[in-house]
């Protein structure tokens, strides 16, 4: 008999361990394939998401809150830029383009954002890529009660070219608080993979002048998004605003405060990596306890093979098969599993913050962790296979009475 052969036997013999064992070992390859890529390419795409902009003017307080808000769309505002302000720095000889935003105001959940057309004319959101409108729609006209919708927004809240709504006054959904105005959509946004996705675009004029809004602001603005002349600009407006002044806050540069972001949070990571890796040993140990167990009822079945001639190499080394294919099985399911697990999360992200993951992008821990699991089960092998390599042959088969 064949080594493979014994080792198919095997496990059509004992095909319901072999199930719960694999099924475990996918567990884990799938959650801590899963956990590692999230962590490594969400940080990847939020440090690298800054919508083409260098920097961010708005009210004092906190640089991370003020990127959140006005990049990602995902936090309050800190507080308003009188329009004096943002004039002042539209027109710093070391700023090349200055953008104002306004937000304040909802539809069904998704934000609105007040802008100015430039945003979608003059500006990248990445190297060599601008925003485009989809055929049959235009940008809206700055003076006239009109929108763009984000492609993610749009698809989500059924919005085409002609719909007409009503904004709701605040960040968060309050069927109560519908506004009076209405406003038509004139264009859809082109997906971006961004957070702009997510966002419905106004006029700023549209957001500033609502109704329930402060007329004492109606010239505000909540951030000023900045494209700087040269890198030391940044360093130089950091310190006019951060270092000399008090009324306001400038937040330089966009990539390295999200990175602050994942700094505060990586405990959180390595709780989850260490769950993983737990969930990774306790499936090798049901591996080699599931094998070793078997063993017993098996060292009769082991002696006859050795009786009809097997050699103790040729045992050993089909108790050590046995193991790997255990944890082969279990690790292809693993990928199976991480698949499905990270398109999930992926899709969460996508909704909550805009921000695009591809599960089907290729990252080297898809081949890495597979191969570890499957050596750490074959490790795991090596102790039931001792087991049967040392099994007597004349005791074990010599009648009990």
């Amino acid at each position: 008999m064949t080594q493979p052969l014994i080792v198919y036997r095997s496990l059509r013999q004992h095909a319901l361990s072999t199930l719960i064992t694999a099924g475990g070992i996918a567990l884990a390859a799938g959650l801590l394939m899963t956990v590692w890529r999230v962590k490594v390419e969400s940080q990847a795409a939020f440090t690298q998401t800054s919508a083409g902009f260098d920097a961010v003017l708005g009210a004092r307080g906190s640089k991370l809150q003020l990127v959140l808000n006005a990049i990602f769309h995902l936090e309050a505002s800190p507080g308003n830029v009188a329009a004096a302000d943002a004039e002042a720095i539209r027109r710093h000889p070391m700023v090349k383009t200055a953008i104002p935003i306004a937000v304040g105001d909802n539809l069904r959940g998704f934000r609105l954002v007040g802008t100015v057309p430039d945003l979608f004319t003059g500006v990248e959101y990445a190297p060599g890529r601008k925003y485009a409108i989809e055929a049959g729609g235009r940008l809206f006209a700055a003076d006239q009660r009109e929108a763009v919708a984000g492609s993610f927004a749009a698809q989500r809240l059924g919005l085409r070219v002609g719909s007409v709504f009503r904004p709701f006054h605040g960040l968060n959904f309050d069927p109560k608080a519908e506004h009076a105005e209405e406003f038509t959509v004139t264009g859809i946004l082109a997906p971006t993979n961004t957070p702009a996705d997510r966002v419905i675009w106004l006029p700023l004029r549209g957001i500033q002048t609502m109704a329930g809004h402060d007329p004492k602001a109606a010239t505000d603005v909540s951030a000023v998004l900045l494209q700087l002349r040269t890198p030391t600009a940044g360093f130089m407006l950091d310190m006019l605003y951060n270092k000399q002044g008090n009324r306001l806050t400038f937040a330089f540069p966009v990539g390295a405060i999200m990175a602050e972001l994942f700094g505060k949070i990586s405990w959180f990571d390595r709780v989850l990596e260490l769950v993983a890796y737990l969930v990774a040993l306790v499936a090798a140990g049901s591996v080699l306890a599931s094998i070793y167990n078997s063993m017993s009822a098996r060292q009769r079945d082991l002696a006859i093979l050795r009786a009809l001639g097997a050699r103790r190499r040729t045992v050993f080394g089909a108790v050590v098969a046995e193991a790997t294919v255990i944890g082969a099985l279990g690790a292809l399911a693993g990928l199976a599993a991480h698949f499905a697990l990270y398109a999930g999360v992926a899709g969460l992200i996508r909704a909550q913050t805009g921000v695009v993951l591809t599960p089907w992008a290729f990252h080297q821990v898809l081949v890495l962790c597979p191969l570890a699991m499957t050596a750490l089960c074959a490790l795991g092998g090596i102790v039931p296979a001792v087991k049967a390599y040392r099994t007597p042959v004349a005791e074990t088969i010599a009648p009990v009475s």
